[in-house]
């Protein structure tokens, strides 16, 4: 009799999660939705202010309560979902902001508008953080490459089309709503987001998950507040005692943060931003050009609705459509942006800055000599070249941060990178922004213009010197 001796069956290993290309579109339009919503509020400020009676202190927490919940929350969220799972974090901080955006749109107040934007800035940290890693764990090769360099543009023309989008619905007053359409808006947008998500975006997490550091996540928390609040809300409020003793504590709370997340990666204990992770090259040098990118844009947009609305006495929609040039030239130079890497590596991104540098030079000029004629024939030359610059620099710094960076860790690296970015939009804002509108009312606004333009100028020269310093190519 012939024994039979069973032998334990051989499982085969689990194939890593595909992100499909309708599943890639719903993560897009997810990343899209937290950017746009931080500048589309730009031009709906005027009305905003009159119709809720809001000072300009109560108007910049509208801007600044949305973008510093959003900043400190962001490498949280990350962690969470490599926690506790990437898509279950992502339909349940895409559901909020849901209803945030609604909460917004149906504000009674100003101070519940401040409120609300604060609960929207904290559900887009939830949300947001999900897409790079879903993108870092379930794509790899070219069609990582591919993906990233789309999420990027996605980014940077978010940024551009919020004004644009903005200036278009306020001034279409859709059914009675006037400033409110700029948050409804964004209910129908989730609605069919959240279908497409549970449909075709893959579950994944972390194979090693690792837990919530919370004397990281404090510390955390407290070095961006220190920073970003006196900054966005000290002009307004008069720089009082508060504004400077913030600032103060800032380099000691975050000295503080490094200290107890150093020790706690020496010790084999899993800190909230492993310095670890900042070994990685290509992410430590990507990092430090996101941050002069970022403050230059994103004071840049602020100061410009200012402008075309309050000096060259434009409506919110040729304010808006005054910067289409600028979205047009992201938009098609972003496409090409793959192959230009692929070919000549990233001294791409230094031919960025130089052709951004050359369009804010042609924006200070129509300024100077057109002033206060302004609208979309005088700003398309300077918004189209600075338009493209733009798109072969932002793009292409986001897939550098993220080239090296192990899947399993790429919620946290996707944490760092948007913080570092959300942060930096925010200080630009708050340091552009208060140097323009400080001067004002000394220079001049035509000159107070070009002044911010020409420091603007000098962080793209930054950015581009930079850039030398970046591996020649991208993984």
């Amino acid at each position: 009799m012939t024994q039979i001796v069973s032998t334990p069956a051989v499982r085969a290993p689990v194939a890593a999660p595909a992100l499909s290309g309708p599943g890639l579109f719903t993560v897009l339009l997810a990343a899209a939705l937290p950017l746009v919503d931080f500048f589309i509020v730009n031009v709906a400020l005027p009305a905003i202010g009159t119709d809720l009676a809001a000072g300009e202190a109560v108007l910049e927490l509208v801007v600044a309560g949305y973008g510093v919940a959003y900043a400190v929350l962001l490498v949280l969220g990350g962690r969470l979902g490599d926690l506790f799972g990437r898509r279950r974090l992502f339909l349940g901080g895409m559901a909020a902001f849901g209803l945030t955006s609604l909460a917004c749109g149906l504000a009674p107040g100003a101070w519940s508008l401040v409120a609300a934007r604060i609960a929207q800035g904290a559900s887009a940290a939830a949300m947001l953080p999900q897409v790079l890693a879903t993108i870092q764990a379930a794509t790899s090769g070219t069609r990582r490459a591919r993906a990233m360099s789309l999420y990027g543009a996605t980014a940077g023309l978010s940024m551009v089309a919020g004004q644009i989008l903005g200036g278009v619905l306020v001034a279409a007053d859709v059914a009675g709503s006037g400033w409110r359409a700029i948050f409804l808006v964004n209910v129908p947008v989730v609605l069919l987001g959240l279908v497409l998500a549970v449909r075709y975006v893959p579950e994944t997490r972390s194979q090693h998950p690792e837990p919530v550091d919370g004397p990281g996540t404090v510390l955390l928390a407290a070095s961006l507040l220190t920073l970003l609040v006196p900054l966005t809300e000290g002009r307004a409020a008069g720089w009082p005692l508060w504004t400077w003793l913030s600032l103060a504590a800032f380099p000691f709370v975050a000295g503080a943060f490094y200290a107890v997340e150093r020790r706690a990666d020496r010790q084999g204990r899993t800190p909230l931003v492993p310095p670890s992770l900042f070994a990685v090259a290509s992410l430590r040098r990507g990092l430090v050009l996101i941050l002069p990118f970022s403050i230059g844009f994103s004071g840049f947009m602020f100061v410009i609705a200012l402008v075309l609305q309050r000096g060259a006495g434009l409506g919110p929609v040729p304010a808006g459509l005054a910067l289409a040039p600028m979205a047009v030239a992201f938009l098609f130079t972003s496409l090409a942006g793959p192959r230009l890497i692929a070919r000549y590596g990233t001294r791409v991104i230094a031919v960025g800055s130089v052709l951004q540098g050359v369009g804010i030079l042609l924006i200070v000029l129509a300024v100077w000599r057109e002033w206060p004629h302004l609208g979309f024939g005088s700003l398309l030359p300077g918004a189209a070249v600075a338009g493209a610059g733009q798109a072969l620099q932002l793009p292409n710094l986001m897939r550098i941060v993220m080239s090296e960076v192990p899947p399993a860790r790429a919620g946290v690296g996707s944490g760092v990178m948007v913080t570092t970015q959300q942060s930096a939009l925010a200080l630009g804002v708050a340091t552009l922004g208060t140097l323009f509108l400080s001067l004002v009312p000394h220079q001049g606004m035509r000159d107070a213009l070009v002044i911010t333009l020409l420091a603007q100028l000098a962080g793209i020269v930054l950015t581009g010197l930079l850039s030398l310093r970046l591996p020649r190519t991208v993984g």
